[in-house]
């Protein structure tokens, strides 16, 4: 059977997708509280096109949140100006501040930490999360580390097993996990799954 070929409606941004994802996440413009939570709206929705989509979006479309409030187009143009101004007056000169002060000496002890002192602070806060946290809370549930193959293709640190067929993944993130720089999301690989 032929895979169904889908449409894409994305815009490309090429190079330019990175600084745009770092800022929209670091400034928090694309959270419930700002666009509505947009993937129960979607389902809510059901559409057939694009179209249909947008429509039923504008018509329904709230915040969530203490501050609620109706989305309009003109909700999403005030905060593309405001992602537009958080690049050009604190991102880029942050930057331009950190290319111009970067050694040699800096990508050394980078990733020499990331390999060693963060992998076994990760390692240290996954243990404690589940042992000290997760097991105490539910003693009724069976925990285990996951097998790499598990870890790397589906992002799952542990498993809970409820019984000897019934389990759940569990992935232990810090939460500078969601400032993710990388070409990856991690519920998108997650839901090949």
């Amino acid at each position: 059977m032929a895979k169904k070929e889908i449409k894409k409606y994305s815009l490309e941004f090429g190079k330019k997708e990175k600084v745009l994802n770092y800022a929209t996440q670091t400034y928090q413009l694309s959270r419930p509280n700002k666009v509505g939570a947009v993937m129960a709206l979607i389902r809510e929705c059901q559409p057939n096109t694009i179209e249909e989509w947008e429509q039923w979006y504008f018509d329904n479309a709230r915040t969530v949140g203490k501050n609620t409030f109706k989305i309009t187009r003109e909700n999403l143009v005030e905060l593309g100006e405001r992602l537009y101004e958080k690049i050009t007056e604190v991102v880029i000169p942050e930057w331009q501040e950190a290319f111009n002060a970067l050694t040699k000496e800096d990508c050394y002890n980078y990733i020499y930490n990331l390999t060693i002192n963060r992998t076994f602070d990760g390692y240290s806060r996954e243990k404690s999360v589940v042992n000290d946290g997760l097991a105490k809370v539910f003693p009724e549930v069976k925990f285990e580390e996951s097998p790499s193959e598990l870890d790397h293709a589906g992002d799952i640190d542990y498993i809970g097993y409820v019984t000897g067929d019934k389990a759940f993944g569990i992935q232990i993130k810090p939460v500078t996990a969601q400032s993710n720089f990388g070409n990856y999301s991690v519920s998108e690989r997650m839901s090949k799954f």
